[in-house]
């Protein structure tokens, strides 16, 4: 069992932290009862205060961590600003918690559409009616863009607007937590090493 593995610390092979994670994400689908891919998104502003917020995970693989939003909002202009990040997985049902911490490039245009075009179509108009993390002036304000933009786009595709797209970590540490009992947790980091592989470490809880 990969737990059991967790415990001792032995892991050799170079994708094991995404095979980890993939198998924790999977039983988080099935014990969470809302959005086991909400995960909790760090970011450093320009004048290096910090910012979190929860977000949802849209995909992953051995590049890194993605998810979405307007690049205008506040975190969009934290990260690409500081082009880094940081993640926090908490799954209470499972006692189980996960860390990433990377440099965050953009994803391609591809991409983007791709998972843009997956979307509700009135998530679809959002994107283009929210002017996100900006004051908004009444709620009456949102309502009538959210109008003008269902009216513009009634017939047809909705285009993926230029400042809506998405972010992937590029994790260089990725810790698990496992709770045990008495507080004597189990936490092991994957790190990146100079080859591209990883290494590992336990840490006391």
């Amino acid at each position: 069992m990969i737990d059991d593995r967790l415990k001792s610390g032995d892991f050799t092979e170079r994708d094991e932290p995404y095979r980890l994670f993939a198998e924790w994400l999977e039983d988080a689908g099935q014990s969470e009862p809302n959005d086991p891919n909400a995960v909790a998104l760090a970011t450093v502003d320009a004048d290096g205060m910090p910012n979190v917020r929860m977000v949802l995970l849209k995909g992953f693989d051995e590049r890194g961590f993605v998810f979405y939003t307007n690049f205008e909002s506040a975190k969009g202009r934290e990260i690409l600003g500081a082009r880094k990040a940081a993640m926090c997985f908490h799954w209470k049902s499972l006692r189980r918690q996960v860390r990433v911490r990377g440099p965050v490039e953009q994803v391609s245009d591809e991409e983007a559409d791709a998972y843009y075009a997956s979307r509700p179509r009135g998530s679809r108009i959002g994107a283009w009616a929210s002017k996100q993390s900006r004051p908004l002036e009444s709620r009456f304000a949102l309502e009538k863009a959210v109008a003008e933009y269902t009216a513009r786009y009634a017939i047809g595709a909705i285009p993926r607007p230029d400042h809506w797209s998405g972010f992937r970590i590029l994790p260089q540490t990725i810790e698990f937590w496992h709770d045990r009992p008495f507080r004597l947790h189990d936490r092991v980091v994957f790190s990146r090493s100079a080859d591209g592989g990883w290494q590992t470490k336990r840490l006391y809880p």
